[in-house]
């Protein structure tokens, strides 16, 4: 009962975003310093005011670019914050800790931001996994980086509760139908059908192209402040609802949760308590869908449905435009852009904002208007889960 007091009592305030997709001859370093300037002028914030400042999470530069840290970036931004971190790991507690450093009186504006040149850089992600083994071992076995180890929980899951292709067209096709209205959206302009989706490529069983999210060229930024502060400032307060995170930390080798209860359901259960709210009381939902299989899973464990319901909730666009429960309005990391967590965080914002153009839930795509957005965050493979439950104040 303890963390209710915290409800509504902060709120992100600005979203930044970069030009996105594959933009050859850009810095990972460029895109952080971008995606944060554009966040303080959303805010409509000074860079003086800014005292916090998380980077979302390190990786090794690509193409000769520098290291990126939180040292570089607030020396490039002209900022001398009170506060610098940045995640070495896939650990998702970048909205906690600024919350806890603003409650507890360090800090009054937090900036948390994330950007790379991965696509134009050719980044892999065979080596980002926190999972002991070498690589090259794991290899051996067939085993390529993270699609082969979400795989493996995927075919885990679909022989525990009989889900598959069937149940994850429904949703890389609806998703990809909210990225065609998206206009800065990667596939804003490639519509996909069921039959496409079938027709893709194999990444590694039992993941088409389609199941796998995208990789990307950009930066987004958030700001959080208290909800008093976010009331003089020139956008729409989007408060914290509820926020809850787990960590279920065994690597997915040697994982009992392959097909749930992954961290989604502690974290799910520790934000609705400090909300108070239910299921029920969702508009729309912004999943962290590095691929298809874990916007199932993570909704299965939230507790919209029982395993082996997923196909049946699927049907029937009920993710998509004009559906009863939205799901990743923007595309999504699958069809929008992948900027870890920030990719879904950022649209429940902008949502709740009204700032969503074509895309703009409410009247203009046959959905209810929203009041409460969830999110998710999911880190490495299913071993860190943080969940965000935003309103409009």
């Amino acid at each position: 009962m303890s963390l209710r007091k915290l409800r509504d009592k902060y709120a992100i305030v600005g979203a930044g975003y970069t030009s996105q997709g594959r933009i050859p001859d850009r810095s990972a370093l460029s895109f952080y310093v971008e995606a944060c300037v554009n966040a303080i002028k959303d805010a409509g914030l000074r860079k003086e005011d800014i005292d916090g400042l998380i980077c979302y999470r390190q990786f090794q530069p690509v193409a000769n670019d520098v290291v990126v840290t939180p040292y570089l970036l607030a020396q490039h931004l002209g900022i001398q914050p009170k506060i610098l971190s940045q995640e070495s790991y896939c650990a998702r507690g970048h909205f906690l800790h600024a919350i806890s450093l603003i409650e507890a009186g360090f800090c009054n504006y937090v900036l948390i931001v994330y950007g790379d040149n991965a696509l134009s850089g050719k980044r892999s992600f065979v080596k980002g996994a926190t999972n002991s083994e070498p690589a090259d071992d794991n290899a051996a076995f067939g085993e390529f980086g993270r699609a082969a180890q979400f795989a493996m929980a995927a075919r885990r899951a679909m022989y525990e509760f009989r889900t598959g292709p069937e149940t994850w067209k429904e949703i890389a096709v609806c998703q990809r139908k909210w990225a065609n209205l998206n206009p800065i959206a990667m596939m804003y302009d490639k519509p996909m059908t069921y039959e496409g989706y079938f027709n893709a490529d194999w990444v590694v069983e039992p993941f088409r192209l389609y199941d796998c999210c995208l990789i990307s060229d950009g930066g987004r930024a958030c700001i959080v402040t208290s909800t008093e502060r976010a009331r003089d400032l020139r956008n729409p307060v989007v408060t914290i609802m509820g926020i809850g995170e787990h960590n279920t930390s065994v690597d997915i080798h040697q994982s009992d949760f392959m097909a749930g209860p992954t961290g989604a359901n502690m974290a799910g259960k520790m934000a609705f308590d400090m909300a108070d709210i239910t299921v029920k009381d969702i508009d729309a939902c912004e999943i962290y869908d590095c691929f298809t299989y874990t916007v199932e899973i993570t909704l299965q464990d939230y507790g919209f449905f029982g395993p082996g319901e997923g196909e049946d909730w699927f049907k029937d666009g009920r993710t998509a435009p004009g559906g009863i429960m939205p799901v990743n309005t923007s595309g999504g990391l699958l069809s929008e852009s992948y900027f870890m967590g920030l990719t879904p965080i950022a649209e429940g914002v902008m949502q709740l904002m009204g700032r969503c153009g074509e895309r703009q839930l409410g009247a203009k795509t046959g959905t209810k208007e929203p009041e409460i957005i969830l999110c998710s965050d999911n880190g490495a493979v299913f071993q860190s889960h943080a969940t965000l439950i935003l309103r409009r104040s």
